[in-house]
């Protein structure tokens, strides 16, 4: 029999927490509940699951002090975390997603869809282990060993920020990157670089992409993501 997926979901709505639960049994998830950031986080600790869901206002501590704890400690930071939010403002999704949360889910939400993103998740997470050197989607392959991108047996000319914005975008596929996370792969020491230099990095690549350009999203107020698609990409290595 094979083994169980175990989740840990820090949630105090006993509504939201049955509903979860639920779903989690028809899945085929083992799921275990805590109702305080506290507890939350001595449970992450002693049980190391495979994946938490993390609400945001929580009492005792908040999701995003928990994520924080999370993702500095070494033995648990590769944790994935999805958060729960009921709060409006973008400034909290993107602190999370900044904090290392893997992705995050806006209240009210369909518990299929929650499973669905909790399984791209961890799928996403199995495949970065493998520490692929070629990832391929649709005509292109992006050859990371040797800063390349090629459509077909064409090389396609790009740059290096745009490569290292490709890249991340393809190894986080389906999760959403913030500007400032993104920033991180700009390759421009004597600029005055500002979060919307990616915009502008971000357009050249759907050009180059041309017609599937529609894979780079962008998620209003927060950042981008690349959509993730059944057979859509292929790794090597």
């Amino acid at each position: 029999m094979a083994h169980k997926k175990r989740i840990l979901l820090i949630e105090d709505e006993e509504d939201i927490a049955s509903l979860i639960k639920l779903q989690a049994e028809v899945s085929g998830y083992k799921l275990h509940v805590e109702v305080d950031g506290i507890n939350g986080y001595r449970a992450v600790e002693r049980e190391k699951p495979d994946l938490v869901i993390l609400d945001l206002m929580l009492p005792g501590q908040n999701g995003l002090d928990v994520c924080r704890k999370i993702k500095a400690n070494p033995d648990l930071r590769d944790i994935p975390v999805i958060m729960l939010t009921a709060r409006s403002e973008e400034i909290d999704v993107v602190l999370g997603l900044e904090l290392g949360a893997d992705d995050y889910v806006a209240k009210p939400f369909s518990p299929k869809i929650l499973f669905s993103r909790i399984k791209a998740v961890m799928r996403r997470h199995r495949e970065m282990e493998k520490n692929p050197n070629v990832v391929r989607f649709g005509e292109f392959t992006l050859d990371i060993d040797r800063y390349l991108l090629k459509k077909g047996e064409f090389v396609q000319p790009i740059t290096l920020s745009e490569f290292g914005i490709l890249k991340r975008l393809l190894n986080n596929r389906g999760k959403v990157l913030t500007r400032n996370q993104l920033l991180d792969d700009i390759h421009n020491d004597d600029a005055f670089i500002v979060d919307r230099n990616i915009d502008v990095h971000i357009a050249a690549l759907r050009k180059k992409l041309g017609p599937n350009f529609h894979w780079i999203e962008t998620v209003r107020g927060v950042g981008y993501r690349f959509k993730e698609e059944e057979g859509s990409l292929a790794r090597e290595e």
